[in-house]
């Protein structure tokens, strides 16, 4: 399997809510960064609501897929959240949608198009964000090459994580993946051999 380049997943938190035959169906979506998260993201929506009939829920996180129907009829509510996830094109993404019962039956069908709703409408809210593959770089130069290495790293849109001015100058940047070995190479001619950038991690971030 090959590394991956960037990573697809909701903005924020996202909610939204609507009655169908007297039943309310309230969806949350959120991001979050591991498996571990989603469960806590998971047991605060079933805590928040613990007088609700149904908690539904859905996530993706990396290769983890899970999704419960939490008492409805199998496959009318849990597989239809996670199918929204999927078909939404993101991961490291939680759905939760809630449930209380009105007191009418809603049949298969319409239980599949309202947690399907509320999933989406939950996601469409929270958004999606596509972040790409950053490389953090750390080096030490002196006060005279420090305005061309800036200039530099606005160029290619580099983050400045660290800038300390005591002594040399000392920076900790990060910069997409394609720019970082072009950089490297800079920082090598432009101070004739001098200055060594050191790759120290790898994140993922967005401009």
């Amino acid at each position: 399997m090959g590394e991956i380049k960037e990573l697809v997943t909701l903005g924020k938190r996202g909610c939204a809510s609507f009655t169908e035959k007297k039943s309310e169906f309230i969806g949350y979506a959120s991001p979050v960064a591991s498996e571990a998260e989603a469960i806590d993201f998971v047991a605060e929506i079933r805590k928040k609501h613990a007088d609700a009939k149904h908690n539904v829920y859905a996530y993706i996180v990396g290769s983890a897929t899970r999704y419960s129907d939490d008492g409805e009829p199998q496959g009318s509510a849990g597989m239809p959240v996670l199918d929204v996830i999927r078909k939404s094109g993101v991961t490291n993404a939680a759905v939760v949608v809630t449930r209380y019962f009105g007191g009418i039956l809603l049949g298969a069908g319409g239980l599949v198009r309202a947690y399907t709703r509320a999933a989406k409408e939950a996601c469409e809210q929270a958004g999606i964000v596509r972040y790409e593959g950053y490389t953090q770089i750390s080096f030490s130069c002196d006060y005279g090459l420090y305005d061309k290495i800036k200039n530099r790293l606005t160029f290619i849109k580099a983050k400045t994580d660290l800038c300390d001015f005591e002594g040399n100058v000392k920076m900790s940047v990060s910069m997409k993946d394609a720019y970082a070995e072009d950089f490297l190479a800079f920082l090598s001619e432009v101070s004739a051999g001098k200055v060594v950038g050191k790759i120290t991690g790898s994140r993922f971030d967005h401009e």
